[in-house]
């Protein structure tokens, strides 16, 4: 087994499992927001990237039986020859609250993921309200505005977001490094 995963064996698992366009698309957002938070916290850039990658390679796999989400990932992971336990404690814990019996959100990892992961579905849903429907130019404030608004993306989870303080990170630096993170990716987002 192996303890590592580089950025193309993980993309290379996106492309095998993941069908959905717009679930691709939201794993390579939580990729690039977890490489910024990454080089902010300076930690391995590598891990934190491909475990935003490969946090929902499971669900097109599952279908509609969430209480699979996470698990069958970490099963997918493995059965391709990968055990790299901080990564799977991650892809378990961003569903803390949501699955029965999930741990909870412990390390920096955990709480980057599903913080930046949560934080892909406000920007992504604030691009789609703005003029133009594009990220260049898109500001913290605003952000933070629909942020605040609970009906505004409303599946959203804002306590996964403002959690990000718990690992000495403000709000407004992980809004920032995700607006950045996806304006570098833009084209490719179609945003």
């Amino acid at each position: 087994m192996k303890n590592h995963i580089t950025i193309e064996e993980a993309r290379a698992l996106v492309e095998k499992y993941v069908q959905t366009r717009t679930l691709r698309l939201h794993s390579r957002e939580s990729e690039v927001i977890m490489r910024k938070l990454a080089q902010h916290l300076g930690r391995d850039e590598e891990l934190w990237g491909t475990s935003g990658l490969l946090h929902d390679l499971d669900i097109d796999v599952i279908g509609g039986n969430i209480e699979q989400h996470g698990l069958e990932s970490i099963n997918l992971l493995k059965n391709e020859g990968y055990d790299i336990p901080e990564m799977f404690q991650a892809i378990l814990s961003h569903t803390e609250g949501l699955i029965a019996g999930r741990p909870a959100r412990e390390t920096d990892l955990d709480f980057a993921l599903s913080a930046a992961e949560n934080l892909t579905g406000i920007i992504s849903a604030y691009v789609l309200v703005r003029p133009g429907q594009k990220i260049e130019g898109a500001k913290v404030k605003s952000v933070t505005k629909k942020l605040k608004d609970k009906s505004f993306a409303a599946s959203v989870s804002r306590e996964f977001i403002n959690d990000i303080e718990k690992i000495g990170v403000e709000r407004s630096m992980l809004i920032q490094a995700g607006l950045e993170a996806m304006t570098e990716i833009a084209d490719e987002l179609g945003m």
